[in-house]
């Protein structure tokens, strides 16, 4: 029975060690398939064909209005960002193989949705009305404030300063 006891405890970490040893982690720059750690393709490129024991990755570049911005195990690239300008939006930077459309607001609108570089969402600066002015002109970062002209004074809500009443 104890010959029995140490061969159930035996086996379990035997299989453990098995089980350890053929778990190789890639490099870095590698990703997995199969058995194999292949090389990344470089941003701008996307893989072709994977590499095989004998060959290494096969990579193309992105085209057609696509993108990778980071080495990667990717069949197909990104599609690249729209700017709309019916959202307020324009292209800051256009889209190239290794890097996104970078949007900027179109003139008087402010950006709602900041990215590192630029914007993913805008809104029309707001409009004062009339018996308001301007206190705060709308920048790309910032909607327009407006105040309540004081007494005696008066704008059509374009103005940046209140305008007297004539006496």
């Amino acid at each position: 029975m104890a010959q029995f006891e140490s061969l159930i405890w035996t086996i379990p970490v035997i299989l453990v060690l098995v089980s350890i040893g053929s778990c190789n982690a890639c490099g870095r720059a590698e990703y997995r398939i199969g058995d194999e750690c292949c090389p990344m393709c470089s941003p701008g490129n996307r893989v072709y064909k994977h590499c095989t024991e004998f060959t290494s990755t096969n990579c193309v570049p992105c085209v057609d209005s696509t993108f990778l911005d980071e080495p990667n195990s990717l069949i197909k690239c990104k599609v690249c960002t729209n700017c709309d300008p019916d959202l307020g939006l324009m292209v800051k930077q256009s889209c190239r193989p290794s890097s996104d459309t970078v949007c900027g607001t179109l003139e008087g609108f402010y950006c709602l949705d900041p990215t590192k570089d630029g914007c993913r969402a805008a809104q029309r600066h707001s409009s004062c009305k009339p018996g308001q002015y301007i206190n705060h002109t709308g920048t790309t970062s910032t909607d327009s404030v407006c105040a309540d002209c004081p007494g005696k004074t008066y704008s059509d809500g374009s103005f940046t300063v209140c305008q007297p009443h004539t006496e």
